[in-house]
């Protein structure tokens, strides 16, 4: 009777045996197909990270949204604005005006330089210096050779020692640079009470707004100053310039140059070409530094493309090569 009874039981079991072995199988199936599928979402989503096309999209669009929000608020995102000055930021903020230089691909008017110059030499030269401009800078860009020597040389400058010791006088050459209008800081702070004039070699760079708050200050005089400003004798109100008041009085007029190619001389039209001399001023090498700026971006846009095509030309056989392994038969068995 047991011995019955136990053969019954091994036969159930034995029964059971293959159902279990089938049960676990579908279960080991259904883990290894979740894992493979989970292996392969992991490895396409690796590849679309380490693709090309999307390291090039995430820079385009990193690039684009920086220059968008420039454009809109004309300062970097998260980034303190880099200027010599922030001063005007307390006065009225400048407009922005289209100038001739402004662009990517755009030179300055050299025409607008000439007749700036000639404003700067008549009107602003009786107070404001312009101490890193020599004559020679001139030459090419604004007038011949001969007319810079003609202009240097209607300007003594102090040289020397002669042979016996002394200091003599000389007239300007081009080597030289542009007179002072005054010998030292406190005669020009005597001559203009109290105030020291500006050099302007660098005063595009050196304020908020570049050109366009120069321009601002130029044209933005306001006489009788509004109801309730009260202005120091002596002093002009411009709402550009930090707290209002300016020592130095309004200067261009309309008419008060004759310009050689002309040019009608309104005061709009002068205050344009003298920002268009002293931004050539602050920067000489402007359309030079832009033409080159082209040839780099061509040369290196060259020189990107033959590197891409080196470096797939040089790596394909080596990434797309299959490596078997033979192993060796052993001969005793």
């Amino acid at each position: 009777m047991l011995s019955r009874q136990l053969g019954a039981g091994a036969l159930r079991r034995g029964a059971s045996l293959p159902a279990f072995r089938q049960k676990n199988a579908l279960n080991l199936s259904r883990g290894l197909a979740v894992r493979n599928a989970s292996t392969a979402s992991s490895s396409a989503f690796e590849s679309f990270l380490n693709s090309r096309l999307t390291l090039v999209s995430v820079s385009l669009f990193t690039a684009g949204s920086v220059a968008w929000y420039t454009h809109l608020y004309g300062s970097l995102p998260f980034l303190a604005q880099v200027h010599a000055s922030h001063a005007s930021d307390e006065g009225l903020h400048p407009p922005e005006y289209p100038w001739d230089h402004k662009g990517i691909l755009n030179t300055f008017d050299h025409a607008s330089i000439r007749r700036g110059y000639q404003v700067y030499r008549e009107v602003c030269a009786a107070c404001h210096s312009l101490d890193r401009i020599a004559w020679r800078n001139l030459v090419g860009v604004s007038h011949t050779v001969d007319e810079v020597k003609a202009m240097a040389e209607e300007v003594e400058y102090q040289d020397g020692p002669d042979d016996e010791g002394e200091m003599f006088m000389r007239p300007g050459k081009l080597a030289d640079y542009m007179p002072n209008p005054y010998a030292n800081e406190s005669a020009a702070r005597a001559g203009n009470a109290g105030s020291l004039p500006p050099d302007l070699s660098l005063i595009i760079k050196a304020r908020h707004g570049g050109a366009d708050y120069v321009y601002s200050i130029i044209t933005g005089y306001v006489d009788p100053p509004p109801a309730g400003v009260e202005i120091r004798e002596g002093m002009s109100y411009n709402p550009f310039f930090p707290g209002g008041a300016l020592g130095m009085a309004r200067v261009l007029y309309d008419g008060l140059v004759d310009f050689e190619d002309g040019t009608p001389a309104t005061a709009s039209q002068m205050a344009k070409d003298v920002v268009t001399f002293l931004s050539w001023a602050a920067e000489p090498e402007h359309d030079e530094r832009k033409k080159n700026g082209i040839k780099a971006v061509i040369l290196f846009s060259a020189l990107t493309l033959i590197s891409l095509y080196v470096k797939r030309f040089k790596w394909t056989p080596l990434k797309n090569r299959k490596l078997i392994y033979d192993p060796p038969v052993d001969k005793k068995h």
